[in-house]
């Protein structure tokens, strides 16, 4: 995940359009469009597994258009296509799907994400195909529904839930993935970041859970075991570090951690042992 950016202001000249001929009456001219900027890029809510590889072919959106009909999408010409890894997206990384792509203004109603057919998982070393047949026909629609003012900038995080996304059959051998994705803009949340100080000596992963007494996000600390939890909304948060039970550590846990937008809230010395 990046650092969080705060959106700023942007002026853009627009010149006329002028259709038929010339006159010197502009009531015939058409009004000029009015225009905003977004910019989109994942990070993940990991699970445990080795690896989670997803096939990203592209990002679109639709704005002021019929949520009912299939008519409308827009391809941003995706960044950075094909395969990852969504847990390499953890600790401060995210993949830029989209940068500065002009739309018009308005509402957002959704962004569709289009995987392609070469998304698998890494379990105890095995890799198992994953079934995605919703995501290869029409991608995954995500429902945003925000307003998009003239002359802004936005950036929305679409948060991937690898935990969530990745269901079991009776059959191991049979997996789906049916993601469950978040969106949200940047500028409107917070991030909660930090540093496990003996990840090194644990021989365990260590998730991280910040609940506000609505919504659960999870994460895991990375190979330097740092950690960060983005896009989350304003509130207060109990924070909830653990490792395996087998090794018989308590949990860690931090109460009215405060997010605000904008904010990045930085846990640091942490300590199990």
């Amino acid at each position: 995940m990046k650092t969080l950016k705060i959106f700023k202001l942007i002026s853009i000249t627009f010149l006329s359009i002028f259709l038929g001929s010339c006159s010197d009456d502009d009531s015939d001219s058409p009004a000029t469009e009015q225009t905003s900027q977004i910019s989109i890029k994942m990070v993940d809510a990991p699970g445990d597994f080795e690896h989670v590889y997803v096939d990203v072919q592209d990002v679109m959106v639709k704005v002021n258009g019929d949520v009912n009909s299939d008519a409308g999408w827009v391809s941003l010409g995706a960044e950075n296509t094909g395969v990852v890894d969504l847990l390499e997206l953890t600790g401060g990384v995210s993949l830029e799907l989209a940068n500065d792509y002009e739309v018009p203004s308005g509402t957002l109603n959704q962004i569709r994400l289009i995987l392609g057919e070469n998304n698998t998982v890494v379990i105890d070393g095995t890799t198992y195909d994953l079934n995605t047949p919703s995501a290869q026909q029409s991608g995954l629609k995500i429902n945003v529904n925000t307003t998009l003012e003239p002359n802004y900038n936005y950036t929305f995080v679409l948060d991937f839930d690898a935990n969530q996304s990745i269901v079991f059959a009776p059959d191991v051998s049979n997996i789906n993935l049916t993601p469950v994705i978040n969106a949200s803009i940047e500028a409107e949340t917070g991030v909660i970041s930090g540093l496990v100080t003996d990840f090194d000596t644990l021989g365990s992963q260590v998730m991280i859970e910040a609940n506000n007494g609505v919504d659960t996000f999870t994460t895991y600390a990375n190979e330097t075991g740092n950690f960060v939890l983005a896009a989350l909304p304003e509130g207060n948060y109990t924070v909830t570090l653990s490792v395996e039970t087998s090794l018989g550590l308590a949990d860690i846990v931090f109460t009215d951690v405060a997010v605000e937008a904008g904010q990045t809230v930085t846990l640091d010395s942490i300590l199990f042992e």
